[in-house]
């Protein structure tokens, strides 16, 4: 592709000298092309950090942004390599004018306007964030140690804090998109000590104004006990924990059903019980992996995929993938609509797969059945748990 060396220099020469003047408001990358097909966008924004002015990334991915910082002359080298394989459009913002690069055609094209905005960017780099459940005013992020008495997160529980509320923003649409008169009682299975459990009876009650019962269902008495004080004392009259096991209890009228690191079949036991109770939506961030990984350790050694599975890591790797992908195709017979993503980064939690799957009115698809049964005997796999679970 021809990105015309000439107007891609005048382009990143105006972003250059707009940052050297002060007059940079921001840059937008738009209409990627490049190889990786889960990036959609970049923003760039000048900002401040420790004192130096710094050129901050966030690059929009299919199912998270990463941000990076960098100093203006290592960012444009960065600007040049993403304009030359991965964008095909820019738009740059300055006090002065607006400036447009389009390579979509044979000729790249440079296109000036007036200024969008005459203002000077703000160049405050930690503003405050607005998030689905606020630190300030909840009583159960302080008795759970997230936060302290006057609502500050505390230094060491900052990662539980965002974990918490990207589970909020992931799940918060799909609650919204259930329809009032459907939304009645909401399941947590293995509920532990509770933390996303209480987030999603506060967002319920908060933030949506709904009257759905949330029930925790954990196995540990001890943490079921604590769990229902700190609900009473905060005064979520909606929230409720259960002492059982997943199997054990009864799931008749979920609506909605959560499992969160359910250890290896549990996470199939609770699956069954949202599909047996109909449920609208079912989310599960599965754990473990144990079962399908023991059955491939013993059929692939002498397969075709020895060469990966007998190395302990990789198969491990495998086995989760197929684990999982497994879980999504018995969904799936079930009218199922799912879909499987990162639930968050890695650097908190490496289990951090989720499995979303919500209801749909197009019945089963047997369809999935003959593509399970193919998985199975290219794997050497006897039968999967949710099978068994689920009365296939």
């Amino acid at each position: 592709m021809d990105t015309s060396p000439a107007k891609l220099d005048q382009f990143l020469a105006a972003i250059e000298a707009a940052v050297a003047d002060g007059s940079f408001v921001r840059l937008a990358l738009r209409l990627p092309f490049g190889t990786d097909e889960t990036l959609k966008s970049v923003d760039v924004k000048p900002a401040t950090i420790r004192g130096d002015l710094k050129l901050s990334f966030t690059a929009h991915h299919q199912t998270r942004d990463l941000v990076q910082n960098h100093p203006p002359a290592g960012a444009m080298g960065q600007l040049k390599r993403l304009l030359e394989k991965d964008f095909h459009q820019a738009f740059l913002f300055t006090t002065a004018l607006d400036l447009q690069y389009d390579a979509q055609g044979r000729v790249p094209r440079l296109k000036q306007t007036p200024p969008t905005s005459k203002a000077a960017a703000a160049l405050t780099h930690d503003r405050q964030k607005a998030r689905p459940i606020p630190a300030a005013g909840r009583a159960w992020l302080s008795e759970l140690g997230v936060t302290d008495a006057e609502g500050q997160v505390l230094k060491t529980a900052g990662d539980k804090f965002r974990q918490i509320n990207r589970y909020v923003e992931i799940l918060g649409p799909l609650l919204k998109s259930i329809p009032a008169d459907r939304l009645h009682r909401v399941l947590d299975m293995g509920a532990g000590k509770g933390y996303l459990t209480f987030a999603v009876a506060d967002y319920l009650a908060s933030t949506l104004g709904s009257d759905a019962k949330v029930t925790g269902v954990e196995l540990r008495p001890d943490l079921v006990t604590l769990c229902n004080g700190i609900a009473d004392r905060a005064g979520l009259g909606n929230l409720d924990f259960a002492a059982g096991s997943i199997a054990e209890h009864d799931a008749t009228g979920a609506d909605v059903l959560i499992a969160l690191h359910a250890c290896d079949t549990a996470t199939d036991d609770a699956i069954a019980k949202g599909i047996a109770a109909g449920a609208s939506l079912i989310v599960v961030a599965p754990c473990c992996h144990k079962q399908i990984r023991r059955e491939m350790e013993t059929a692939n050694r002498t397969t075709e995929l020895d060469f990966v599975t007998r190395h302990g890591i990789f198969l491990e790797r495998e086995a989760e993938m197929v684990t999982d992908a497994m879980r999504a195709m018995i969904l799936e017979y079930f009218g199922y609509a799912t879909r499987v993503f990162e639930f968050v980064s890695d650097v908190h939690t490496p289990k951090n797969v989720l499995i979303v799957a919500e209801r749909s009115r197009r019945g089963r698809d047997p369809a999935q059945l003959d593509k399970l049964r193919a998985a199975k005997d290219f794997f050497g796999i006897r039968r999967h748990y949710l099978e068994t679970a689920t009365g296939l």
